[in-house]
């Protein structure tokens, strides 16, 4: 697969001042995704005078470029602490395929992070490549001058999980790394087998993007990794264990990864959950971002 072409345009959906800078809504005509997208921008009022860090987001589940930028209560943080927020989508939109809304973990609004390689899902699904080369590119394009080459990236749930792994092929690239209540350990729970079976034609093809496979092969250097994760969460302690944290704990441990894991007592899976924490992350990268 090609990666983005030189020049790209986004057309302005929306823009609405908040906490003294900038929410707009782009749509743009994505080549990898063959599908017009959506992503989400915050802009600090740093940005006005000087360029600035970004930090990507990645959602979870069901969710849009909206949810995070409607429910989280980020941007007074992220005014505060000078960063450019980035909100992609979860999954491409507008395009038929059978089957992409016949559940909820799967399909339309659950790209997984992942590359497609099955010829059902792979003209459009390319979620990977989607984050990591043409997003950052059109970013970079359509806000020129206003952006530092530093990132940062986090997530919730799906898109902790994307985060993660995300973090960990690309070495380098990103400062830092955090998530909310991450699939730790996806070839090794429902929703993942589910995915990679489905996008990838197998599990085994899915440990490329299990951050604790990758966690298992990595050769890097440490790193500080923070993640909260509420113990009152219906997919940690209901009928099945979808996150996994413990095993994070442990790859992390066997490769000497610095992992702050908190357990946050009573917290659920929800954006009330994220809203409570969320300017500790934006904090922990700010911090990364400035070295």
């Amino acid at each position: 697969r090609q990666g983005p072409p030189a020049t790209m345009s986004a057309v302005l959906k929306s823009s609405v001042k908040l906490c003294g800078g900038t929410l707009q809504r782009l749509t743009h005509a994505s080549k990898t995704c063959a599908c017009e997208m959506t992503v989400a921008v915050y802009m600090p009022p740093q940005a006005a005078t000087a360029p600035v860090p970004v930090v990507y987001w990645l959602s979870g589940l069901t969710c849009t470029d909206e949810n995070f930028h409607q429910k989280s209560g980020f941007a007074r943080a992220a005014s505060e602490l000078g960063l450019c927020v980035v909100m992609p989508d979860t999954s491409p939109r507008g395009v038929t395929i059978e089957g992409a809304d016949d559940s909820y973990d799967f399909g339309s609004g659950a790209g997984f992070y992942v590359d497609a390689t099955e010829p059902k899902w792979a003209p459009h699904y390319q979620m990977y490549s989607y984050v990591t080369a043409e997003l950052p590119a059109l970013v970079a394009q359509h806000y020129a001058g206003k952006l530092t080459d530093k990132k940062s990236i986090f997530g919730h749930s799906m898109g902790g999980h994307g985060a993660l792994q995300i973090y960990l092929k690309n070495p380098g690239s990103y400062a830092s790394v955090s998530a909310f209540a991450p699939i730790c350990n996806p070839t090794a729970c429902p929703w993942g087998v589910k995915a990679f079976r489905g996008y990838l034609g197998s599990v085994e093809a899915g440990k490329a993007y299990d951050a604790v496979e990758l966690l298992r092969q990595y050769q890097g250097g440490g790193f500080k990794l923070l993640v909260d994760q509420g113990d009152a969460d219906n997919f940690l302690v209901g009928e099945v264990d979808q996150l996994l944290p413990s095993r994070l704990e442990d790859a992390c441990k066997a490769k000497g990864i610095d992992l702050i894991l908190r357990m946050q007592e009573g917290y659920d899976h929800s954006y009330y959950f994220i809203s409570t924490f969320v300017a500790d992350h934006l904090a922990f990268h700010a911090q990364a971002l400035k070295q």
